[in-house]
């Protein structure tokens, strides 16, 4: 999963000059001090992507995290699991044989925040706005496999999708099916500004300095109804321009808790800090790095050339020296731990190997050195982003084979807009899973209106593999499909794993709930923590 400059000019006047809040009203737990947790990258508004907040825009982690806590989905990920359980929804389910026809009756009662009652209408707009959008940069892909949405009563919807998918009940679980109002956001647009209206268990105020978000204040909805029991009142949020200056937050007291975005000197320190009141929560993850190729630029566009890359990178080096052994090496782009994962680029690639990856461009008539840039974001992913490019570059150009240069860009906006926009040869990404399953893995990557813009087009994975996969609601059946597409990748080489990641927690030590703090897709789930003895 996953956008600064120049603010458009409607925005500029409602993101004005000194701290303004803006969304939501005050609810329960006024008085009480909320939990403080710190996040080690901004929010930002931009030119090309005014509505950061908007679910038809969103589309990283951080963001994805305010609207779990805000908006209401018909499903929810389970307190752990991958099994979906109702939220807005009373029940769902398929009501035929072929996974096309996905109905869900509604919880009675519902409630914006606002005051306005959210009805199956409601559920069928949100879902219909977003395909009208059809942001680039959001998540659209995500319900591109809805053909019609109906609303036959106030408490009963019906998806119509135009090819069988057993993984859509877990696609209505992420911030991609939000259910806003459409008194408040507009068809056709996006809601620009940082305010949010939803039915959530909290609702939102923020505060920002310009374009970007300073503060988010998560208030205890009193009307919300769902599936979900808040253990605390208040949550607040403090972005910060690095996970450097959240650490010494969380070290002074001033912050609660700390996700994402640690370095791995920082998990060292902090696992040593509990004689200072600090406890370090560690946990299995699923996020991921890879490099995506513009299969087009003439640097990368013959296979050859990635296939080369695949030959010479050193994953293990990349984890034991960049990352401390904080991630592990990754052979495939479904990560180890989810049905279907197998060691592509191992079994094609073996361990590195200078002189296979030289037959291999001398085979293909490449002039040497290869000669590209390798742009990355640098404060997106953490600091140890730099390292890693730096550690790929010295990699490929000690080889004499390449001769790679790099480039840092400063905005996550930009860096995603430029990407999309083909203007890079090869560049570092992660990914965080919208759902907990291989085809989240694959699939986004691989198609017409894929998330990266990739020019990468393979028939058998679009039109056979990944359909097959998903006809199967038992998800060990898909198991082989994904394989099948696993080692196309590895042929073609139009991504290139790298690593995958352990996921950690750090928090003072009166904060309890860690162990339940993110679901099986990373999403942080705030209403988890509370102070004192927990439940």
């Amino acid at each position: 999963m996953n956008r600064k400059t120049l603010v458009l000019p409607a925005l500029a006047g409602l993101l004005a000059p000194v701290l303004a809040a803006c969304g939501g009203t005050d609810g329960a737990g006024d008085g009480v001090d909320p939990i403080v947790v710190g996040v080690a990258t901004p929010i930002d508004a931009t030119k090309a992507a005014p509505a950061p907040l908007d679910p038809s825009q969103a589309y990283d982690v951080d963001a994805w995290n305010v609207l779990r806590s805000t908006f209401q989905t018909l499903l929810r990920l389970p307190r752990s699991g991958t099994a979906p359980v109702p939220e807005a929804a009373e029940s769902c389910g398929f009501r035929d044989t072929q996974n096309e026809q996905y109905r869900c009756t509604l919880r009675s009662g519902l409630k914006f925040s606002n005051g306005h009652a959210l009805t199956a209408q409601d559920v069928k707009f949100s879902i219909e706005r977003m395909k009208t959008i059809n942001n680039t940069n959001g998540p659209v892909s995500l319900l591109d496999g809805v053909d019609k949405v109906e609303a036959p009563s106030d408490t009963e919807v019906v998806f119509h999708l135009s090819k069988p998918d057993a993984t859509f009940p877990q696609k209505l679980t992420t911030p991609a099916a939000s259910i806003v109002d459409p008194e408040v956001y507009p068809k056709g647009r996006l809601h620009s500004g940082f305010g949010v209206v939803g039915s959530g268990p909290y609702t939102l105020k923020t505060e920002h300095r310009g374009n970007r978000i300073t503060k988010a204040l998560f208030t205890k909805n009193p009307t919300y109804k769902g599936g979900i029991k808040a253990k605390n009142d208040k949550v607040e949020m403090r972005f910060f321009n690095d996970s450097a200056s959240t650490e010494r937050a969380l070290r002074k007291g001033s912050i609660d808790v700390m996700n994402r975005g640690l370095s791995p000197d920082q998990v060292r320190g902090l696992e040593k800090a509990r004689d200072k009141h600090i406890l370090l929560q560690e946990m299995p993850g699923q996020e991921i790095r890879y490099l995506a190729f513009n299969t087009k630029d003439p640097a990368v566009s013959n296979k050859a050339v990635r296939r080369a890359m695949a030959q010479l990178v050193n994953r293990s080096d990349l984890v034991r020296n960049v990352y401390s052994y904080t991630g592990d090496p990754l052979f495939s782009m479904v990560p180890k731990g989810l049905t279907g994962h197998i060691n592509s680029f191992f079994n094609k690639y073996g361990d590195p190997n200078a002189e296979a990856a030289r037959k291999t461009l001398q085979q293909a008539h490449i002039t040497t050195p290869v000669k590209f840039t390798l742009t990355y974001t640098t404060n997106h992913y953490g600091s140890s982003t730099v390292k890693e490019v730096r550690a790929l570059q010295s990699q490929l150009n000690r080889t004499k084979l390449f001769d790679v240069s790099i480039k840092g860009v400063d905005s996550w906006q930009q860096f995603r807009t430029d990407a999309l926009d083909g203007k890079y040869s090869v560049y570092n990404m992660g990914w965080f899973p919208d759902i907990p399953d291989a085809d989240n893995y694959i699939a986004p990557f691989i198609g017409k209106q894929n998330f990266l813009g990739s020019p990468y087009r393979n028939g058998k994975i679009e039109s056979q593999l990944i359909p097959s996969s998903r006809q199967q609601s038992d998800r060990n059946a898909a198991g082989d499909d994904f394989k099948q597409a696993q080692d196309i990748i590895a042929d073609d080489v139009p991504l290139l794993p790298l690593w995958q990641g352990k996921q950690y927690v750090a928090a003072r030590d009166d904060i309890t709930g860690l162990e339940w703090a993110l679901n099986s897709a990373s999403g942080l789930q705030i209403w988890e923590l509370s102070r004192g003895v927990a439940d």
